[in-house]
């Protein structure tokens, strides 16, 4: 009986080696389908948050007579940089005023930043079937911000009031959305800053959480 008991004890750890064990594949897997989208989707939130204090795009300007140049920073809530001097300029040639350019779309950016980033932070907790919707938002932020400067910078050079001391001097032009270009006697370079690469990288974070998701539910539907 003694035997009979010993090998009943010694046969436990057999069943327990026995068992099915969890492949790094599997783990990996379930990580990509699992918390991986979630911290993704809470990253991108983060990051559109933080986007609010920083630049989004930027233009330094050169002339002779400004021998330190020029500059205007777009924040995506209002403007810094040599904002009054630019304006003083752009009186002469009849171009607008630059704080009447997308005054509604800074108004507005106030509240929809935080509320995009709210949005992007409840889809990575919502599990509803079009939970991806909540991110649709954040994910165009990028494209919306860039057709939306671009229109601008056409209106704004395109627009140009022909009472304007100086208006038969300069012929309506388009100022770029990036890189160099020349207005009068100004050389302009334009570029991106931290403001849009962070919404930039957010949208990138989204796009993946959105693929990790649909293809994990692609995966159970298979199964």
């Amino acid at each position: 009986m003694n035997v009979i008991g010993n090998a009943s004890v010694l046969e436990r750890p057999v069943q327990c080696a026995e068992q099915p064990s969890v492949s790094r594949e599997a783990k990996v897997g379930k990580a990509l389908h699992g918390w991986v989208p979630q911290f993704l989707l809470i990253a991108a939130a983060a990051l559109i948050g933080a986007s609010l204090l920083f630049s989004f795009w930027g233009m330094n300007l050169r002339a002779p007579q400004y021998p330190g140049g020029l500059k205007a920073r777009i924040y995506i809530t209002h403007l810094a940089g040599d904002i009054q001097e630019l304006n003083g300029l752009n009186h002469y040639i009849g171009m607008m005023n630059l704080n009447q350019a997308a005054a509604l779309e800074r108004s507005l950016a106030v509240y929809l930043i935080p509320t995009f980033a709210l949005l992007t932070l409840a889809a990575a907790f919502v599990r509803l079937r079009w939970w991806w919707l909540l991110a649709i938002p954040a994910l165009g932020l990028p494209v919306v911000f860039i057709a939306d400067l671009g229109a601008w910078l056409y209106y704004a050079g395109h627009a140009l009031d022909p009472r304007a001391p100086l208006s038969s001097s300069i012929k309506p032009f388009t100022p770029p959305v990036l890189g160099e270009g020349k207005i009068g006697q100004f050389t302009v370079v334009a570029f991106f800053e931290t403001g849009f690469y962070l919404v930039l990288a957010a949208s990138s974070l989204i796009v993946a959480a959105i693929a990790l998701r649909w293809r994990a539910a692609a995966s159970r539907r298979a199964g």
